[in-house]
Formats: C-alpha cells, structure tokens, sequence
C-alpha cells in the first residue's frame, strides 16, 4: 500500500524531484561525451552507492566506469595485515581495529578466526576507544591497527597526543595509513590504463581541499570532479569530468561545495603533520608509491607499534603474496573487474572471502557480489 499523509507526500515529492534530476543528469551526460572515455571512481563509497543505484545501467556505452583504490582495507598490503596479526600471538597483547579488518584474511586466516583460537581482539569505533581500553586494561597491551586514508588519520593523531599527555604507556599504533594523491598519479602515469577522468573522493577532500589534485590536471592531463554521494551527485561529478573532456581543459571541478572548502581543512591536515611524517608505502595492486604512507615520528615513538615490538621479525612482512588466485590487486588499480577474477562468487564469497576486495563494505567484490553486477 502506497505510504499516505503529509511526510508520505513529501516523500513521493521528492521522489519525483531526485529521478528529474537523475533523467536531466543522464541526458547531459550523454549530450556532452565526445568520444569513448575511461573514468574511475576513486572512493569505496562511490563505488558501493554507485552500485546500490544502478548508475552503470544509466550511463551511455561511451563511458567506462572503473573502480579504482578507494577502498583502505582493500589497498593494505597483505604483509601488514599479517604483521598486525602476528602481534596477537604474543601474551598480554590485544587487538583493536575497524570491524572490517576482523574478517579479512591474512595469510595463516583472519582475525576473526584467531579470535575464536583464544586471541584477544575487539572491535572498536574509534582509536580512541582503543586507548580507552588500554587505561581500563594496565596489565595488557593494546594494540590499534590504524589503517585509512587522509580521513580517519587525525583522529588517530589525537588519539597518540592524548595517549602521550596521559603518559599511557601499554597502548600503541601500527600505523599503515596511506594517502590518495601519490596512488592516483601512479594510476594516471600507467599506460596500460589509460585513465581520461577521476572521481573524486568526497570525504577525503574534506580534508585535502582542491589543491593536492592539480596536478593531475595540470601535469597528466586527467580531468578530475569531486563528488558527494547521492546519485545526483556522482552523476553532477561525471557530467563535470565529460564536460572537461569535450573541451579538452582538465581542470578540479569541486561539486562538493556543501562538504568540502577549496582549502580543505587546514586544522586536521596539521594536526597530522605533527605526529605522523611521509614514508614509502605499499599498495596492494599497484606496489611501492614513494611518500604515500604515513610514519609516526620519533616523538610518539613510546606509542609506535614497531617501536614497541622491535622484536619482532618486521622484515618478513616485506614481501608476502597475496593469496592464490585472487585479483583483488587488478581490480584495485582498475584492471580487471570482480567478474574477470576466477575465485568470483565461487571460492570467494563474503562468508568465505579470499582477499579483502570481498570483505569490506567499501570492496568492489563486495558490491558486485551484493548488488549482483
């Protein structure tokens, strides 16, 4: 029965509005597309809301939309996953990470299932929960996996000034944080990709601003729009990335006024840089970007998991594969999709996953196998 009344009304209303613009979107995009063009989606929200509307149905064939490294559980290397899980075999220590991180697999199993071995692990909300922990626990070690891009590092930030305000020694980060802008250049220099536009992250430019992506434009010749996340405005930002490309003038187009200043937030981005430093990082997929990772600095070193643990064999996480047969890496740099992986919906499905692609809630595989693309 059709919901009647006054909010049911405004509810239909719009309704209406939202599948108007739509339409009027869908048809300006396939006014202004000059030619065959390759886009890719940046950020694992786009690509999950992408999916859940339906907006590759709605585009014209001209345009091929790829899913590119938005994903930070996704694009953690399988070395770090398992050095952070090595860490929970040893006495007294607990674990504490984001609730995807529990099911993804390492290479000996996930978390979850260590867990269910007898090791200590939680959930937590935020890395300040984690310290929390700590403070009620002296007699433990607590351990945070800090995994994410520019978004969720400051609060991982404050959480290790608290922690070293508060002189809270049993608590520490294993930090493999990385940032978006150095990937996106790899990606815009592969030639066997040969990217015309990206889809800009919405939430980490909150924090970045419009200036870290200029040179995409500038120096690649990539057209770039970052973008919300309702349908209207993926479809507004690919509207602005074909409209660029007509005219050939790649530019940063910010469709994202209502979220995102042309500074970003100046705040958050030194509050950063004033505990974590540039280092080296590897991307599952696309492999070692110089100064696309985030270290803790000497500082903070009392609360810097690698620190703590200096024990611990740190170099034979190095170098770890990833688990046979999964494609996860080329679906992550744009070079394969889910349904070109073998393990796809068969040996991989999200309650027996293969790689982290199947498991996050911002993983490709995810939505593909969710939304049955």
């Amino acid at each position: 029965m059709a919901e009647t009344g006054p909010d049911g009304a405004m509810r239909m209303m719009d309704e209406f509005r939202a599948a108007g613009a739509v339409e009027a979107l869908r048809a300006a995009i396939a006014a202004a597309v000059p030619r065959p063009v390759k886009l890719m989606e940046v950020c694992g929200t786009h690509t999950m809301a992408i999916a859940r509307a339906g907006l590759r149905g709605l585009l014209p064939q001209e345009i091929t939309l790829l899913s590119g490294p938005g994903c930070p559980v996704c694009v953690t290397a399988q070395g770090e996953i398992d050095a952070f899980l090595a860490l929970g075999e040893r006495p007294n220590v607990v674990l504490t990470c984001f609730g995807d991180m529990m099911r993804v697999p390492g290479s000996a199993g996930s978390l979850e299932q260590m867990r269910a071995r007898g090791t200590e692990a939680r959930v937590v909300y935020s890395p300040m929960d984690a310290l929390v922990l700590a403070i009620e626990q002296p007699s433990k070690e607590v351990v945070f996996f800090g995994v994410g891009f520019e978004t969720t590092v400051p609060t991982v930030a404050a959480t290790l000034k608290e922690a070293s305000r508060r002189g809270v020694r049993n608590f520490s980060v294993l930090a493999a944080h990385k940032t978006i802008p150095g990937a996106l250049a790899a990606l815009a220099s592969a030639p066997d990709l040969a990217v015309d536009g990206f889809l800009l992250p919405g939430h980490v430019s909150v924090i970045l601003g419009e200036a870290p992506y200029r040179f995409l434009a500038e120096e690649h010749g990539v057209a770039c729009a970052i973008a919300g996340f309702e349908a209207t405005d993926i479809l507004d930002g690919i509207r602005a990335l074909v409209e660029q490309i007509r005219d050939a003038r790649p530019t940063v187009a910010n469709r994202y006024h209502r979220a995102v200043r042309s500074e970003g937030n100046p705040t958050a981005r030194a509050l950063v840089d004033s505990v974590f430093a540039p280092v080296d990082a590897t991307w599952r997929g696309i492999g070692l970007i110089p100064g696309t990772g985030l270290a803790i600095r000497e500082e903070y070193a009392p609360w810097d998991a690698r620190a703590r643990f200096a024990d611990l064999d740190w170099e034979r996480f190095a170098n770890v594969p990833e688990p046979r047969g999964c494609r996860c890496g080329e679906i992550l740099k744009g070079a394969l999709t889910p349904r070109d992986c073998p393990l796809f919906g068969r040996a991989c499905t999200p309650a027996r996953p293969v790689g982290p692609c199947m498991v996050s809630s911002e993983g490709t595989c995810a939505a593909y196998y969710r939304y049955q693309l």
